[in-house]
């Protein structure tokens, strides 16, 4: 590799460090180490932005995560490629980490990475093993090892220190037990004693430890040493575990006991091996005996004693099983929070929708945990959502269980009752792992379950079994998609290494495709081992090309491998009504839902709405992700669309579609009024009947609502647009107009508001048209995108006149006045504010008046008129505060306070910024807040208090940065010009910082 820095090296095994040469570079604080770790661990593969923000935050990311994230990236790059700041591509080439899709990869080196050093040498050292060169393989090991500097990304924040920090530390540890084992094999027992008992001391569970412990002692001539650590090994199994010592471990320490000759032999190439013997069957529960008698009376032949199988029924493991780490952890965790044996029946439900990858998960942690529960495991497929129907009953399942145990089929009782009491004698006093595969409900569950403790149960169901939970005392574990990380490594399993680092994009697109269901990525990985000439660009294109269905998902002569077919048995396994609300979300284009809005699309009331919401959920076709709101999976959703394209008429679609939108219209008129309470309120379409809006109380509740919706807000004015409803598709941005201005969500803005003006041309909707023209202007202006705000306004001017809407006009006339103000055109800002003025006094709007009044004082101030613009602006105030217009009486005060500061009377001048805050907060107006909050800090550093401005300036950038802000660069350079010069005299000097949400005639 070239055109980059490749003296650049990295540390993550210890503190994550970096090095240019010999200079030791600073890597900032720990959470941008930790994004720097997150590329590096990744090693070339692009990280994708959510995977970076899982692995600083974990799933509670912070206001502006994405913001400080890039800031963090940024930085770094400053960092680690100071070269990189020239343009062009040369500088492109120099890059160390480069933007990837939504995320990054950094480029390494092959020796750029302490890690990769040190799998290199590992690998290096088993190939040496293998060929027998001992004395190599153990240098090699010992190199590998001193390259760590500590416990690996020692120091920082997040999911993934803690995850990929003990995974390392594993690696580390189980490297260090193959060196010592060489060191053992090839004689060297007596120098490694020290470390082994130290070792033991810390690791007391680790068998393989305390077996070269007890080898390196003998061979050292301390047999009862050996001993001794063996004792102690299996007091501490039996203590802390509730198990004896594992086979190779009790085969060595009866060797020592007998002085076996075998084991004082240690040249190279003949490691000592242990020979374990095969396990003895374990008695039968004494109760049997009492069972005998009535356990079946037609069979007087019988033995009165069943003596117990010790069966193994599990299916075989996936070879290379992958991701669910923290799934895997917190069942895990399960036994290691109780005594084992556990001192109940522990169960744990595993639930998801289909195809999320349950079983596997089941069937990987129940060999993980086999150990533990030596009398056996059992296992059965109830097929709760068989597609044949053919549901395996309670009793048919016990049947299985008890051939299993070993009773003959005439031993076996006839009712369930009995059947259940003898299968619970069976288990009695023994550990034995069930895993109840695949159930329908907790009525399927209930019988098969064990009587008394020390057993693990592990349940799996597309449904949420809250009757086990609740009744049982199940323990939940819900699976939700995989990571991006968790995905690529299902393919990378699947596919080796090659194919996906040689075609990242191809890669990530599959993942992206397959929506991270498990069930996609194994149908698609199979299609790619079967073609292994066909690039994966290929595949992927294939996936695109079948967008909106499912048919690339189809694995062909397997039915439970076909996405589809899994889908729909979950699908026909619940209510006709749940069924038909789930086809119709299908027709949702938002990327959540609400119960009320999930009501107005299916035309039912919202309680059962509500119910079939909870019926869906429990069967895993929909997620809770939020109290009261629910989302599809994308898969789920495709497969929805696909079945009410099927099932549902036209007619019947277009009408749910109309009435969710209408639905979405009409709540965000209610939401109007509190908002912006004299704007003139737009007309709208009649409500359909089966509609039923929120209504709103006070602004805050308004507020809220629509920042919870705006993403499906957003959708529904382009689902309007592309389902032929123009008029809803401007007048929902149009009552929208107080919310967005206040947040300041300006990219919506202008995205919707355009679309309302192309379908309000489209239908020769003149008054929409005009509307939508004012609306795009306002989301311009304050795009900052001057130019094109004023050529709309003036667009909108001339429509209003044709329409002969004086009232509007002089609206447009106004706001024209106010972008040539934000344009720094003060002398066509004083006429075009002047002539709105007097078009608001002749039409009789008082609030109007009082917008212009505002609007012409801060161009005075501008201009250094400062009587004039005082004058203008206490009577704007006078007028706002009589007629109760909160908002801009916030701006007004902003305005004067900035009129002062310019006047050198900053004690003025921060009252009046601290009432305009007051007020900015009172009526939720964020944008406000933060301009307000940049403007006193000016006025703090200018009356030499810079602590004070710097607190300002912070609280004025957070805002900024919540809402991405073009304003947040300008607040940064202010405290970066503090920090460099602590200057006062560096307060800006300009005329004044006028917030942009100074008020317009629009809100009228």
């Amino acid at each position: 590799m070239s055109g980059y820095e490749p003296s650049v090296r990295f540390a993550v095994l210890g503190p994550v460090r970096a090095w240019r040469g010999e200079q030791e570079l600073d890597l900032g604080s720990p959470q941008q180490r930790a994004v720097l770790a997150a590329l590096l661990l990744r090693r070339g593969r692009a990280v994708g932005l959510a995977e970076l923000l899982d692995a600083v935050w974990g799933e509670e990311h912070p206001v502006a995560a994405v913001s400080v994230l890039r800031t963090y990236v940024s930085r770094l790059r400053k960092v680690i490629e100071p070269s990189g700041e020239a343009g062009g591509e040369a500088a492109g080439n120099r890059r160390v980490v480069v933007s990837v899709g939504d995320g990054y990869l950094i480029r390494l080196p092959e020796d750029g990475l302490d890690l990769t050093v040190f799998e290199q040498r590992v690998t290096r050292a088993r190939t040496l093993r293998a060929a027998g060169e001992l004395a190599a393989a153990a240098e090699l090991l010992r190199a590998a090892l001193d390259g760590w500097q500590g416990a690996a990304l020692a120091g920082l924040p997040g999911p993934l220190a803690g995850s990929e920090g003990a995974r390392l530390g594993e690696e580390r540890l189980a490297t260090l037990e193959t060196w010592l084992d060489i060191e053992v094999e090839r004689g060297r027992h007596g120098e490694v004693v020290a470390e082994l008992i130290t070792l033991t001391g810390k690791h007391p569970l680790r068998e393989q430890l305390c077996r070269l412990l007890m080898l390196a002692l003998y061979r050292s001539g301390r047999q009862a040493e050996a001993l001794a650590a063996y004792r102690a090994t299996r007091r501490t199994l039996v203590a802390e575990l509730g198990i004896e010592p594992g086979a190779p471990l009790r085969d060595l320490h009866d060797r020592i006991l007998a002085a076996d000759e075998t084991l004082d032999v240690w040249p190279p190439g003949q490691p000592v091996q242990a020979s374990p013997q095969p396990p003895a069957a374990p008695a039968a529960p004494a109760s049997l005996s009492s069972l005998s008698s009535t356990a079946d009376p037609v069979s007087p032949a019988a033995p009165a004693v069943v003596h117990a199988a010790r069966p193994a029924q599990l299916p075989a493991d996936l070879a290379a099983f992958v991701g669910r780490s923290a799934e895997l952890d917190r069942a895990r965790a399960l036994l290691s929070e109780r005594d084992d044996p556990p001192s109940s029946v522990l169960i744990s439900s595993i639930g998801g929708m289909a195809g999320i990858g349950k079983t596997t998960l089941a069937v990987h942690w129940a060999h993980e945990m086999s150990d533990l529960f030596p009398d056996g495991q059992l296992y059965v497929n109830l097929r709760g959502f068989d597609p044949t129907g053919s549901l395996v009953t309670p009793d048919e399942a016990i049947r299985i269980f008890l051939g299993a145990l070993g009773v003959p089929p005439p031993r076996i009782p006839a009712g369930l009752d009995a059947q259940t009491a003898l299968y619970r004698s069976m288990l009695a006093q023994r550990r034995m792992l069930v895993l109840l595969d695949n159930a329908r409900d907790t009525d399927q569950v209930r019988p098969l379950l064990p009587g008394s403790s020390g057993c693990l149960v592990i349940v799996t169901s597309r449904n949420q079994l809250t009757g086990l939970v609740v009744g049982e005392g199940a323990h939940p574990l819900p699976l939700g998609q995989l990571s991006s990380a968790e995905a690529h490594a299902v393919l990378t399993g699947r596919l080796g290494a090659d194919r996906p680092a040689a075609e990242p994009r191809a890669t990530e697109e599959i993942i992206t495709r397959c929506a991270r269901l498990p069930l996609a990525l194994a149908i698609v990985a199979a299609h790619a081992v079967a073609h292994p000439d066909f690039p994966l660009s290929a595949i992927a294109e294939e996936l695109r090309d079948s967008h909106g269905s499912l048919d690339a998902f189809a694995s062909g002569d397997d039915i439970t491998t076909d996405v589809r077919a899994v889908f729909s048995w979950s699908y026909k396994a619940v209510s006709p009504p749940a069924a038909r609300l789930f086809r119709l979300l299908g027709l949702q284009s938002g990327p959540d839902i609400s119960a009320p809005a999930a009501a107005a699309l299916a035309g039912l009331p919202v309680r059962e709405a509500r119910g079939l919401l909870v019926e869906l959920t429990r069967a895993n076709l929909l997620t809770e992700h939020f109290p009261g709101r629910y989302t599809l999976h994308d898969l789920l959703r495709v497969y929805a669309a696909e079945r009410v394209h099927a099932e549902e008429t036209p007619p019947e679609r277009e009408r749910a579609v109309g009435q969710l939108l209408a639905w979405y219209l009409h709540t965000a008129d209610a939401a109007y009024p509190h908002i912006t309470p004299q704007r003139r309120r737009i007309p709208l379409e009649p409500l359909p009947a089966a509609c039923r809006p929120l209504e709103f109380t006070t602004r805050d509740q308004a507020l809220d609502w629509c920042e919870t919706e705006r993403a499906n807000l957003v959708a529904a004015v382009h689902q309007a647009a592309g389902s032929g409803r123009p008029g809803l598709t401007w007048r929902l941005p149009a009552v929208l107009w107080g919310f967005f201005y206040l947040r300041s969500h300006t990219h919506d803005w202008v995205d919707i508001t355009r679309a309302g003006l192309a379908a309000a041309r489209s239908d020769d909707d003149r008054w929409g048209e005009a509307q939508a023209l004012a609306d795009l202007a306002a989301a311009l202006r304050n795009s900052g995108r001057l130019d094109e705000a004023a050529d709309h306004f003036r667009r909108a001017m001339i429509a209003y006149r044709d329409l002969g809407d004086a009232d509007a006009r002089g609206s447009a006339v106004t706001n024209l006045g106010d972008t040539y103000l934000q344009s720094g055109r003060l002398d066509k800002a004083v006429e075009y504010i002047r002539r709105g003025l007097a078009v608001e006094r002749v039409v009789g709007s008082v609030w109007g008046v009082g917008i212009c009044l505002s609007n012409l004082g801060d161009v005075y101030q501008r201009l250094g008129r400062f009587d004039e613009a005082v004058g203008c602006l206490e009577q704007a105030l006078d007028i706002m505060r009589t007629h109760d217009n909160r908002w801009v009486e916030g701006v007004t005060l902003d305005i004067l306070g900035t009129v002062h500061r310019r006047l050198h009377r900053y004690d003025d001048a921060v009252g009046y910024y601290h009432e305009a805050l007051k007020t900015h907060r009172d009526v939720g107006n964020r944008w406000g807040e933060g301009h307000t909050l940049g403007n006193l800090g000016d006025a703090q550093l200018a009356a030499d208090e810079p602590e004070a401005a710097r607190d300002s300036w912070r609280q004025a950038l957070a805002i900024f940065v919540e809402f991405d802000h073009q304003d947040a660069a300008k607040i940064r350079e202010r405290l970066g010009r503090m920090k460099d010069d602590h200057d006062p005299a560096a307060a800006p000097a300009e005329a004044g910082t006028r917030p942009d949400d100074t008020p317009t005639a629009e809100e009228r």
